[in-house]
């Protein structure tokens, strides 16, 4: 194992998260905060300690990495981001608590929008922007950020790549992975900088805009807002649905898409599943409120296509408290935790692709008890799809699942109320922000144990890396010679 190398890597992710982190002076100098020496001081230390471990790991470095040095980095980039991205929060004394800043930062980078803050608005301008930024940087993933900035990675890029943004087709876009991380992270910040145009004519002013649109783009759901974007204009939440939308896509076919390659769009499955799911989901929960609810149906529209879109694709914003609704639209909210955004998108959950996967499995058994003689294959986008990732694919749904199950009966057991509990453990591992219960769209996760935070937070990295690659680790066999 090159642990050298390993080092390496996260001293480089630390520089580059402290010289992020100094974007935040931008705001305290335009809004005259008084937080610009725990801002300088939670920089400084990050950008220090990743220089320290560059440069005392450089020595005589043999730079090779492998599959497991890929897990190994991927895995500890998180961890290591989320423990110093809580700095800023805590020199600035916006969170006092280790462990509500650590979980806040996690929730962060992993996109998941869950948050401990009872009073949003009351925080300096300066940490609500870091606080939506960690959605940002964690989006489209640090590694592969890194990986398209450093060019010296090209040694492991690829293990690193895969590791990280799981379900990326990157193979078809260009063989050079560096090249494919830049096309990437280049759509992502255009799409960013679409939406903040865009949203400036509506009611947002530019502080909001960005905040918003990194939310979006990334499907974080962090807003700067008490009321996410409830109180904004049918206008404002209307461009955050379609942004939302778009983010929730592969972002392999919005490349596809530029360079005017429109069947790959046209014939892929996950889309057109994806698309039709939200479509019928929101078109259900629209009759629900228009006829259940006595709701105007364009607000009725608004509001159950904008919730549909937002658990989807695991974005987590809010205008309306889903859970005063009538039962029968907030059990189509509760089914949609399960499916989660499409693969190759910055949305977490299981992923569209693999229910696609697993009903087209399921459907092929069927009719070989009926026709055992024949030889039926299961095909997505008219490829044959091998036996062997059928199995891994049902394998990954059953553990998430089992992990599921477990973390429920461990929330419960440390005094979580129960339906709660495994709301709270099914939306940190999908990503997706509010819940149901205590940890519904109109709560925060601020009454959960010290001792839930942290398993959530566990929970958090766990489901952005999608299980494996962390659960790896923990095999006797990863670690043999």
């Amino acid at each position: 194992m090159n642990i050298r190398f390993v080092l390496n890597i996260l001293g480089r992710v630390l520089v580059i998260l402290g010289l992020f982190m100094c974007t935040n002076f931008i705001w305290v100098w335009i809004y005259n905060e008084t937080t610009f020496w725990g801002h300088f001081y939670a920089s400084l230390i990050t950008i220090l300690g990743g220089a320290g471990l560059y440069i005392g790991s450089s020595i005589n470095l043999k730079p090779s990495l492998g599959l497991r040095e890929s897990y190994l980095t991927v895995t500890f980039a998180w961890v290591i981001i989320s423990l110093f991205g809580t700095l800023p929060f805590l020199f600035t004394n916006s969170i006092n608590n280790f462990t509500d800043a650590f979980f806040e930062t996690a929730s962060g980078f992993t996109t998941t929008g869950s948050s401990i803050l009872t009073d949003i608005e009351s925080l300096p301008k300066s940490v609500l922007y870091w606080r939506s930024l960690t959605h940002w940087i964690g989006g489209m993933g640090i590694i592969v950020l890194v990986v398209a900035i450093l060019p010296m990675l090209r040694v492991g890029g690829y293990n690193l790549f895969k590791s990280e943004a799981s379900g990326i087709s990157y193979e078809k876009l260009t063989p050079r992975t560096a090249s494919t991380a830049k096309r990437l992270w280049g759509i992502y910040v255009g799409l960013t900088i679409i939406q903040v145009i865009v949203l400036l004519p509506g009611d947002m002013n530019f502080f909001d805009a960005l905040c918003h649109s990194f939310g979006t783009i990334a499907t974080g759901g962090f807003s700067p807002k008490n009321a996410s974007v409830g109180n904004f204009s049918a206008y404002s939440q209307y461009v955050i649905m379609i942004f939302m939308l778009l983010s929730g896509m592969n972002f392999t076919l919005h490349y596809f898409t530029i360079k005017g390659h429109f069947k790959k769009l046209w014939n892929n499955d996950e889309f057109k599943t994806y698309i039709g799911l939200i479509f019928f989901a929101g078109l259900i929960v629209t009759l629900v409120l228009v006829f259940f609810a006595e709701t105007s149906l364009e607000k009725a529209f608004r509001n159950s296509f904008f919730q549909v879109i937002s658990i989807m694709t695991a974005t987590g914003f809010a205008t309306d408290n889903y859970l005063l609704w009538p039962a029968q639209g907030w059990i189509i909210i509760f089914m949609l935790m399960f499916i989660g955004a499409s693969v190759g998108s910055t949305g977490g959950g299981i992923k569209v692709i693999r229910h696609v996967v697993a009903f087209k499995s399921f459907i092929a058994n069927l009719k070989r008890l009926l026709h055992p003689n024949s030889i039926i294959l299961v095909r997505v986008n008219g490829e044959r799809i091998e036996d062997e990732n059928v199995s891994a694919i049902t394998s990954f749904i059953v553990l998430y699942l089992v992990t599921f199950a477990i973390g429920s009966a461990i929330m419960a057991f440390l005094g979580v109320e129960p339906f709660t509990a495994a709301s709270s453990v099914l939306t940190t591992m999908g990503g997706i922000g509010p819940g149901f219960g205590a940890v519904g769209p109109a709560g925060n996760f601020a009454s959960i144990p010290q001792l839930g935070k942290i398993l959530l937070s566990f929970l958090m990295i766990l489901g952005r890396l999608e299980l494996t690659t962390v659960f790896v680790l923990f095999t006797i066999d990863f670690w043999k010679d």
